[in-house]
């Protein structure tokens, strides 16, 4: 391809800058072929003219596409070259706050300086089993790549963590074992992944020091090898140590520390262990002050001092060798302070009783004038003799650092020594995964040995890096079958060779170090002689002859030559160290032990590997020979044959790289420097991965994403069937150079570029296409305004013509108007003048006509009055003579009438005395009553009517007697009220006699009243006004106030509603806590039975032969045994076989602390349930009161609580007649009826209850109605009360009041007056008639009394009498009652007949009512025996009905007659009985091999629970609480043994979910608990346990259900876990909405769906299943709902963390996806009628991510918009989104860094989560609501297949 085609107008391209490094620019015009000079447009809005470089004639470099930036990958880059890897690593570390890149095989990690919550468990979790390009990059991600790799393909691994000085590669490399430590596991007790952790703060203490670049630098390298046994599980480490920094204990650099163990010590050195060690502030030691910076900004040494103790202990390091060690360092410390005089140039003096010394000699136990002389000598040793010779003040100095140094690298080899044999392990190692921690290339302004060695170090980790990527192109290429060209890359082999080979810079200098007056000036003459313009990589200075150059593959470095030979020697005097050796102090010595016991200080284990796993070599007795041989190796050639054999270890295992960037040198969060980073990419090689990746095919697609990615550029006939065939024919239209690409076996290889420029076209096309789009809809948009706007023209022309016309309309209207006007303008003129002359006329004649009207009056007035008084007189006269003759006519009359009715009443009292009389007046009645007697007798067979007659009679007897004593109490209240009304009078009068007194005083000072009252009038009138004015002042302040008060009244009652909500809330909250606490505890006690069996497991493996070794499993594994274990007297059967008959094992007992405190726990946390649900029940009743309070009304309480209390008392009573009644209507009809009508289940008996029934209900009708009115009654009296109690006085007071005059307080006054004379009359008439009353009264009541004794008495006489002859006696006994009270009213109105009149009527009514009570009883017996036949009818054909639904087995089994087979069901009572010894038996067939899958289709849901119940009934029955104890205990023990076997088959865990709940709701419904009975038929009732008490046993059956649901989720979310991503991300359901962007080396999983993928319909499927396994299962609905919501909320929290985990995920186009995959769940969720189970709110975090993908992402509205939209969502979750968004297409666009900060800023005072990602692990806690079941437990039948024929059914 033409650099033309590239180098366009606008194209975008890098230019070297001196303090950017590289500077983005974009072209003005064409580039052409032959230009020198190249117009640039710089970012910054400054024009550039570019010269090319004459000679090279080479352009700059191409820039990306913005699609491409902030690539996961590199690789994936189109142009691979520098600015464009430091540009995408600047955006992705500032903009996207992301500190991990994939580089082809390598992870750069850039240091953030700052805490990142990216390394929790459940980022761990979410990494653990995943691919390695499916997730952003991450170290978790490089690590579960070894451990994958080892598990599957059996090879060792190493993770190799490289970097310069605080660019993070101890963190990193802690992070990596933590990972291997969390998902692995530890194969034995001891928790070997524990201690691999706990190395790390010892070696940091001993190894680890502030630098200028790094607070927590390591000064030395490691390689641990973390061992795996054959189930990859972690069983023990080893640890390699190499180039320990010995130098930093004696000299610190300005701003540097010692080793941070020396500042912990001094730190702690106030502690009361550490008082022997006599230490102080670390300024006052030599060692530790030279630095100037003692203490760590953030750190506090004393906590970490506490840290590294403890780690100690953990690695079982004791505390006797702790202080050991704590002592050794101590008197390194007091060495350092050693101080030395002196006496001349060649010798020096130790003061005398030297402090230091004497503390150092003290702390080693050595003898101080020994050392002392050894410090200031040396031993020299010749041939012959052997000299003591003085050294001198420096030599003696030196010396003493020489020996601080040795001692401190003994103690160090010594600790790793300790800590590689704590984690060492028994178990034969499998393979392992070595993680190396090693310095960087490094380059100082003064560089020396040790940056030599470095740089040594990673010449050779160079060379097997380039080798190892060059390994993998090739077999990349090969695999693909790509004709392999050989790639140019740089191979450092001639640098390795100037450095190690014969006559090489390490070899000379150990030559040099052998010669007796070798110096550093000596050997530089060496070097120079020897490579000097020999090896182009060699150079001398042009200044000095003391140093050197060697170019090494990342930059120049130059090595000064001074202290090179004494580094290399580190040489110790030998008569120091024998001082040392003979130490009284034991520990000391062992540091110094012979040298083949001796560990070395670079490398602790010798070779001899095998492939899979290495074991620590033996210490091996040599020769004393060699042992004096190998003390003289230099630490050159010891460095380097550590390093042979390091690399030996790398390349016998497959390697993985982590390359760790410093982003600056101030240690500032998220700050970035390119010079920095482009100097550590050159150094660490991921530059040249980089150019390797380039020279070749850097881009890499797959056939099928490329279509995907490129239909675009296809036409239709370009599409083939075949993919691979349509790509190539494509291909070769586009890029006509063939070179560019390379078609492979699945994929296609470009060119670096070549996607750039198909991107290119593909932007190219899509830009015509949208811009075609716009035209047409730019077009169709103005046709629409123009036509908009022409109609609108249209209308205003129609309106101002319009209004034109209606102002000539309106014109000619006024016109119009004004001449009618004028008319009738003129007609009122000339009208007016004719009324003014009509009216003068008309009052002229008005004059006369009254005058003369007036005349003529008079005359007819005076005729009128005299006509009058002649009508008077003479009506006068008639009247008086009228009067006089009636008054004498009545007087004759009335004494004749006297006379008559005196001999009519003779006649009557003979009439009455006599028999014939009496019997003649009630002839009537006897027919009367023989026809009753008659009636009665014909319906004397239906004894129901009877019985209601006799119960309706004494209820209208008792009536009648309690509204006799209503009246009784009436009238003696209303004789008590007449006894204080006449008290009232008496005091009245005497108030009268006062107040005469007090009128006539009044009436003397009336005059000089009113007097003064027309004084004050005026004064008066004023101070009224006055008053007003102030009274409306108050008013309005008083409703002004008012208003306030209700507003605050309003407000207090919503703040206390909300509180009471609030705390309501909370208190729920506090409830689900403790439950989901509790629930955790019961899965963390199954987990811990769990190990428990697992560990009884291996020691029986152990015991027996072991096994083979399998592949990786899960190091977790669910558990279901209960926190209640329950022994039984019978041995539990083991479920081989082979074993069957033979008993098993007992199970070893439970830890019973544990269990105690388990139990201890549950119990507090259900006394904290109960006070949180009494404080919630408290709250709502007084919510409940205050309610009650404000409706309550004053005037409806009496009557109310009067008519509950009689209700309930006549209730009662009633109740008590039914029942005693009931029983004997059933004796009777026992006594006297056949036994096959009588019997329970007889048609007759059935239709006899229903008339039973139907009566009592009746009867309860007439008891509420006398009730009603009884109430009536009592709220009548209360109503009168308070009239008769409420006197005048009050409303006389308030009349006084209101009185201001003295008149009108007299006439008051004489209005009392008159008052009182009235209410006087009327007190002594209603006296005389109450005291008449009353008297009536006291003969009435005694009357009644002696009646109530004699009813009483045939009461009693009744009761004892048979039905039949009650009911006779009872009519005899209202016939003799109604003859007396004839009999008696006959005499007491003898003498009255009016009176006696009236009662014959009363009577006659009441006969007339007894006889309707008679026709309507009539009534009802006619339709009771309807209904009786109706009834038969159907119990006919139900028989029938019964026969018909027997099966044919049934038929030939029993003996066909079918009236017998209903009675057999309705003997069964609904228990199984079985024999003690068939239980192991009933629940091997019931529960242990019984297949979920043909109970669930062919059988009852829950049948197991309701068969396991009804025997547990009949055990109850029988009162054998063993019996009981033992069937309960065999079935859990036997579900959580199913469970074990079977836990990971849905089926079988929610089969017995089911039937577990099943069975505790049957022990809750069948209780005696009157809460669970109240939904119970009267049959159910019946059914309930009557001897045992089995709460505990619900307890523990509901934690073994907790137990059970928890399992199933675990499976349901195990069998969920790898369609999640798939199908709710990856996949794409809407086809062509989302393209695929290139991907770089490390491929993630296509979204094309192939065979084998999951897509949503996957999940959607396997949704169905579970719900359909769960209702087949029987499963309550509310539990369902429960489980629903739970898989919901993983497939919401797993979709969620996979796209916060994956930048490509976050596009506007994904988010389309997601929320159409998200509906499709909504519509299952309604198709399946569980909306309302909470399931929809558990994806709102999800859909809230999907909506944030796809909203406008740009102003201030928009970032508010995103704040109220997103409170699912935490704002480390929100800004994480943002900043992982990327556009898949040009047309979008980038979320703004200052966007992202502004939505931070609003979003500060949200209280939510740090955490990251949503714990996918998280368990709803569970509730299991009472669910009574309908069916009858008498009619379960017992199918033949589940072989339960030796239980029976009672």
């Amino acid at each position: 391809m033409a650099a033309s085609e590239l180098y366009t107008k606008f194209a975008r391209v890098w230019i070297p800058d001196p303090e950017e490094v590289w500077k983005s620019a974009e072209l003005l015009k064409d580039y052409k072929p032959g230009d020198k000079v190249l117009l640039l447009h710089l970012e910054e809005g400054k024009d550039l003219e570019y010269r090319l470089d004459p000679k090279t004639k080479e352009l700059p470099h191409l820039r990306n596409p913005d699609i491409l930036v902030g690539e996961n990958d590199l690789t994936a880059l189109s142009y691979l070259h520098e600015p464009a890897v430091l540009h995408n690593l600047r955006v992705r570390f500032i903009d996207s706050k992301l500190i991990y890149t994939y580089c082809g095989i390598v992870l750069v990690a850039i240091n953030p300086y700052e805490q990142l919550p990216i390394y929790g468990e459940d980022i761990i979790n979410a990494y653990s089993g995943q691919n390695m390009g499916d997730m952003d990059p991450h170290i978790f991600a490089v690590a579960e790549e070894a451990y994958k790799q080892m598990a599957r393909d059996e090879r060792n691994q190493s993770i190799i963590v490289s970097g310069e000085s605080g660019a993070g590669k101890t963190v990193s490399a802690k992070y990596a074992m933590r990972y291997f430590a969390t998902v692995s596991g530890s194969a034995s007790e001891a928790n070997v992944e524990e201690k691999v952790l706990a190395s790390n703060p010892i070696m940091e203490s001993i190894g680890n020091a502030k630098t200028t670049r790094n607070d927590n630098s390591s000064r030395f390298g490691k390689y641990i090898e973390i061992g795996f046994d054959k189930r990859y599980r972690i069983i023990g480490a080893n640890m390699r140590t190499y180039l320990l920094e010995k130098s930093r204990v004696v000299f610190q650099a300005e701003e540097e520390r010692n080793y941070h163990i020396f500042y912990q010590l001094c730190a702690s050195a106030k502690l009361p262990e550490f008082k022997m060690l006599r230490l102080g502030n670390a300024n006052t030691f030599h060692y530790t002050k030279q630095g100037g910076s003692p203490v760590i900004e953030g750190v506090d040494d004393a906590k970490e001092m506490a840290h590294t103790r403890q780690a100690c202990t953990l690695l079982g390091i004791s505390e006797s060798y702790q202080m050991g060690i704590f002592r050794i360092l101590a008197g390194i410390l007091h060495l350092g302070n050693v101080g030395f005089t002196s006496r001349d140039s060649d010798s020096c003096t130790i003061p005398p009783k030297h402090e230091p010394l004497s503390i150092f000699c003290d702390l080693m136990g050595v003898d101080y004038e020994e050392m002392c002389h050894w410090l200031c000598h040396r031993k020299l040793a010749t041939a012959t003799e052997t000299y003591i010779k003085p050294i001198s003040k420096l030599q003696a100095t030196n010396a003493r650092d020489a020996l601080a140094k040795h001692i401190y690298a003994k103690l160090f080899n010594w600790i790793v020594a300790h800590v590689n044999r704590a984690l060492h392990s028994a178990v034969k190692q499998h393979s392992f995964i070595g993680v190396l921690d090693i310095y960087g290339f490094e380059t100082f302004e003064i560089n020396s040995f040790e940056q030599f060695c470095i740089n040594y170090a990673n010449e050779k980790l160079q060379q097997q890096f380039n080798m190892h990527v060059f390994k993998l192109e090739q077999e990349e290429y090969m695999k693909e079958q790509i004709p392999w060209t050989l790639i140019d890359f740089y191979d450092n082999q001639p640098c390795i060779n100037l450095i190690e080979s014969k006559l090489g810079i390490l070899d000379l200098l150990d030559e040099e170090c052998k010669m007796p007056k070798g110096t550093d000036d000596t050997w530089a003459q060496k070097l120079y002689n020897t490579h000097m313009n020999k090896c182009a990589l060699f150079e001398k200075p042009r200044l000095s002859n003391k140093a050197f150059i060697i170019q090494h593959f990342a930059d120049k470095v130059e090595y000064q030559c001074e202290g090179f030979l004494e580094k290399n020697k580190d040489t110790v005097f030998e008569e120091q160290i024998k001082v040392l050796k003979s130490s009284k102090f034991k520990m000391l010595p062992e540091l110094f032990q012979d040298d083949e016991k001796a560990i070395s200080p670079t490398s602790a284990i010798s070779s001899g590997r095998t492939p899979l796993t290495r074991t620590p070599a033996k210490p091996t007795k040599g020769r004393p020979a060699q042992t004096a041989k190998e003390h003289k190796k230099t630490v050159g050639h010891q460095f380097r044959n550590s390093l042979h054999l390091l690399m030996e270890t790398l390349n016998a295992t497959t390697p993985h790289y982590v390359r760790c960037i410093k982003p600056n040198d101030f240690k500032f969060p998220f700050t970035f420097d390119e010079k920095r980073a482009v100097q550590q990419l050159r150094a660490c090689g991921v530059l040249e991965t980089i150019r390797i990746s380039a020279a070749g095919f850097p881009s890499r697609w797959t056939y099928q994403e490329f279509f995907s990615r490129y239909r675009v550029l296809m036409k239709q006939k370009d599409v083939l069937g075949d993919r691979k065939q349509t790509c190539k024919n494509v291909l070769e239209k586009l890029i006509l150079d063939k070179d560019k690409y390379q078609f492979g076996k699945t994929k296609i290889f470009f060119r670096a570029g070549q996607v750039a420029y198909l991107e290119k076209l593909r932007a190219d096309k899509l830009r015509a296409a949208c811009i075609r789009i716009q035209k047409t809809i730019r077009g169709w948009l103005l046709r629409k305004k123009y036509l908009r706007m022409r109609k609108a023209a249209i209308a205003v022309q129609r309106y101002v013509r319009g209004y034109q016309a209606r102002c000539y309309a309106k014109f000619l209207r006024r016109t119009k108007a004004a001449t009618i006007v004028q008319k009738y303008w003129r007609m009122y003129v000339a009208h007016r003048k004719y009324k003014i002359k009509r009216a003068a006329t008309i009052v002229l004649q008005s004059y006369l006509r009254g005058y003369l009207a007036r005349n003529r009056y008079r005359k007819i007035f005076r005729e009128h009055k005299a006509v009058i008084i002649q009508k008077w007189v003479r009506g006068w006269l008639a009247r008086t003579y009228y009067k006089r003759s009636m008054h004498a006519i009545i007087y004759l009359q009335c004494c004749f009438r006297r006379m008559m009715a005196k001999r009519e009443l003779k006649k009557l009292k003979i009439e009455a005395r006599s028999v014939e009389r009496y019997k003649k007046l009630h002839i009537g009645m006897e027919n009367k009553i023989m026809q009753l007697q008659r009636k009665v007798d014909e319906q004397n067979k239906d004894y129901k009517c009877l019985m209601e007659k006799l119960t309706s009679l004494e209820g209208i007897y008792n009536s009648e007697t309690e509204k006799l004593r209503s009246d009784l109490e009436r009238l003696q209240l209303s004789e008590e009220e007449a006894k204080t009304a006449t008290g009232r009078v008496l005091s009245l009068q005497e108030e009268i006699a006062k107040l005469r007194k007090v009128l006539e005083q009044t009436q003397s000072e009336k005059k000089s009243i009113e007097e003064r009252a027309d004084r004050y009038k005026q004064e008066t009138e004023q101070l009224v006004s006055v008053l007003k004015e102030e009274n409306t002042l108050l008013k309005q302040e008083k409703e002004a106030l008012n208003h306030l008060i209700v507003e605050q009244a309003k407000e207090m009652t919503e703040t206390m509603e909300k509180k009471l909500v609030e705390e309501t809330k909370q208190l729920e909250l506090d409830l689900n806590d403790e439950r989901l606490r509790y629930q955790n505890l019961l899965n963390e006690f199954s987990r811990l039975e769990e190990r428990y069996d697992d560990l009884k497991e291996e020691m029986t493996l152990m015991v027996n032969v072991p096994k083979p070794g399998h592949k990786r499993t899960d190091s977790t594994h669910s558990s279901n045994e209960s926190e209640y274990t329950f022994s039984s007297e019978i041995a539990e059967t083991e479920d081989i076989p082979l074993r069957t008959e033979e008993p098993s094992e007992k199970k070893v007992p439970l830890d019973m602390s544990l269990f105690l405190k388990l139990q201890k726990r549950v119990t507090e946390l259900e006394q904290e349930k109960q006070v949180m649900q009494d404080e919630l029940d408290r709250k709502e009743e007084q919510v409940l009161r205050s309610k009650a309070k404000e409706e309550e009304r004053p005037q409806i309480r009496g009557a109310e609580l009067e008519y509950e209390s009689l209700k309930r008392q006549e209730l009662e009573s009633e109740n008590k007649k039914l029942k005693n009644e009931l029983n004997e209507l059933r004796k009777a009809l026992s006594e006297k009826s056949a036994p096959e009508v009588t019997a329970p289940g007889a048609p007759a008996y059935r239709v006899l209850m229903e008339q039973l029934t139907s009566v009592s209900e009746e009867l309860d009708v007439r008891k509420e109605e006398v009730l009603i009115l009884r109430s009536q009654l009592v709220s009548q009296k209360e109503a009168i009360q308070p009239k008769n109690t409420m006197t005048d006085s009050t409303i006389l007071l308030e009349d006084v009041q209101k009185m201001k005059d003295k008149g009108e307080i007299a006439q008051a006054y004489i209005g009392l007056k008159e008052t009182n004379r009235l209410l006087e009359s009327q007190l002594q008439s209603q006296k005389r008639s109450h005291e008449n009353e009353a008297e009536a009264l006291r003969g009435e009541i005694q009357s009644l009394k002696e009646e109530n004794n004699r009813q009483q008495q045939l009461l009693a006489q009744n009761l004892q009498l048979p039905p039949e002859a009650r009911i006779e006696a009872s009519l005899q006994h209202e016939i003799t009652r109604l003859t007396n009270e004839n009999l008696y009213f006959e005499e007491l109105y003898a003498d009255d007949p009016k009176k006696y009149q009236s009662y014959r009527i009363s009577l006659y009514k009441r006969m007339i009512d007894l006889m309707e009570q008679l026709e309507k009883q009539d009534k009802t017996v006619r339709k009771l025996k309807k209904q009786l036949k109706v009834f038969a009818k159907k119990i006919g054909e139900l028989e029938v009905g019964q026969m018909e639904n027997i099966s044919p087995g049934q038929i030939i089994d029993e003996p066909i007659r079918p009236v017998n087979i209903p009675r057999k069901e309705k003997d069964f009572q609904g228990m199984l009985e079985y024999k003690k010894e068939d239980e192991q038996k009933l629940v091997k067939n019931l529960i242990l091999e019984l297949k979920p899958r043909g109970v669930a289709v062919n059988l009852i849901p829950g049948l197991p629970a309701y068969i396991l119940f009804m025997c547990v009934r009949h055990a109850d029955y029988l009162n054998d609480d063993q019996k009981v104890r033992s069937l309960l205990t065999s079935t859990i023990n036997s579900i959580k043994k199913v469970l074990k076997k079977r836990g990971d088959d849905f089926e079988t865990v929610s089969f017995w979910l089911s039937n577990t709940c099943r069975f505790l709701h049957c022990l809750k419904q069948y209780s005696g608990e009157e809460g669970f009975m109240k939904h119970n038929t009267a049959r159910q009732n019946e059914h309930c346990l009557t001897n045992f008490d089995l709460a505990e046993y619900r307890q523990v059956l509901s934690d073994l259900a907790i137990q059970i649901y928890q399992q199933l989720v675990r499976v349901l979310e195990n069998i969920l876990q790898p369609m999640i991503v798939s199908g709710m991300l990856e996949h794409e359901t809407i086809q062509g909405v989302s393209g695929v962007k290139p991907t770089g080396l490390r491929k993630r999983t296509s979204s094309i769906a192939d065979e084998g993928t999951y897509t949503l319909d996957s999940i959607l499927r396997q949704l169905n299943s579970f719900h359909s396994v769960m209702c087949q299962h029987g499963m309550d609905p509310e539990l369902i709902k429960q489980v629903v919501k739970q898989m919901f909320y993983i497939v919401g929290a797993v979709t969620l963390n996979n796209l916060l985990l994956r930048k490509d995920m976050c596009s506007w186009s994904k988010g389309m996806q997601i929320r159409y995959n998200v509906s499709q769940l909504e519509e299952w969720l309604r198709d399946k009628n569980l909306m309302n189970s909470g399931a929809k709110e558990t994806l709102e975090p999800l859909i809230q991510a999907a909506q944030l993908l796809q909203v406008k992402k740009k102003t201030d509205d928009d970032a508010e918009a995103i704040c109220s939209m997103c409170n699912a969502l935490t704002t480390a979750q929100i800004v994480k989104v943002l900043n992982l968004y990327t556009p898949v297409n040009e047309f979008e666009e980038r979320v703004s860094v200052a966007f992202i900060r502004t939505i931070q800023l609003r979003l500060r005072d949200r209280k939510d989560s740090p955490q990251l990602l949503m714990d996918a692990k998280h368990i709803f806690p569970v509730t299991f609501p009472f669910n009574p079941s309908s069916l009858a437990l008498e009619t379960i039948q017992i199918p033949a297949s589940l072989g339960l024929g030796f239980i029976a059914r009672v």
